[in-house]
């Protein structure tokens, strides 16, 4: 039977015996086909932040604010991690030669960060790479959602999917502080996914015309 599958902001991610396990950070999108394949998920730790990559398979069930997932703690060690640190050599690092004194903020080191060196002189530059599947981009919590003219409509709440087939459905967007408006957008409505910016195919009357949800409907 077909269910919808909601991926909230900052749900609670449990295990089947509804232990918590930690919290949902990015939901990991294929921006073609709008099917969801991935979850991240920042494990409930207090001496460090991990992060687990989760298949979409291993979701039986969400609530409004929950994650469940199938199988126990102990089964998420066996899961890769989201980001991984890795080193490649300084001349094959787009913008960087074997000789420059700092490695460049776009490829995970933060600007200033120096290259690393072996004992046989050769350079080496970090990278943070996502263990995502090629061609999928992983959507940070709160992402902003651009209209074709460029104005800012609101950020991402939730991502609504029909299972089994973990087809995206809609956007649940959220806009304001003191008096905040949710609004449903169709996924169709989705030109392209970046992973801190959703751009639309509508201009912003579009959205706005779409009815406001109150909040104890959302």
């Amino acid at each position: 039977m077909e269910t919808t599958m909601k991926f909230q902001q900052n749900a609670t991610v449990v295990a089947a015996n509804d232990e918590e396990i930690g919290h949902l950070t990015r939901i990991v999108m294929d921006p073609k086909t709008k099917v969801v394949t991935h979850i991240a998920l920042r494990m409930k730790s207090l001496l460090k932040k991990e992060e687990k990559l989760v298949p979409i398979d291993r979701i039986p069930r969400t609530t409004e604010d929950q994650i469940v997932l199938s199988g126990s703690i102990e089964d998420l060690e066996s899961l890769p991690p989201f980001e991984e640190k890795i080193y490649v050599p300084a001349g094959e690092t787009p913008g960087v030669s074997p000789s420059a004194g700092q490695a460049p903020a776009g490829y995970g080191a933060p600007l200033g960060d120096p290259l690393y060196s072996t004992s046989s002189g050769e350079k080496y530059v970090r990278r943070i790479e996502q263990n995502i599947p090629e061609g999928t981009v992983a959507l940070k919590e709160g992402a902003k959602v651009i209209t074709s003219e460029g104005k800012y409509v609101g950020k991402v709440e939730r991502i609504v999917a029909d299972s089994p087939e973990d087809q995206a459905t809609h956007l649940l967007i959220s806009r304001g502080l003191l008096t905040e408006e949710k609004r449903l957008v169709p996924i169709n409505w989705v030109q392209r996914i970046g992973e801190d910016k959703i751009y639309l195919s509508v201009k912003k009357d579009s959205v706005e015309e779409l009815a406001s949800i109150p909040a104890e409907q959302s």
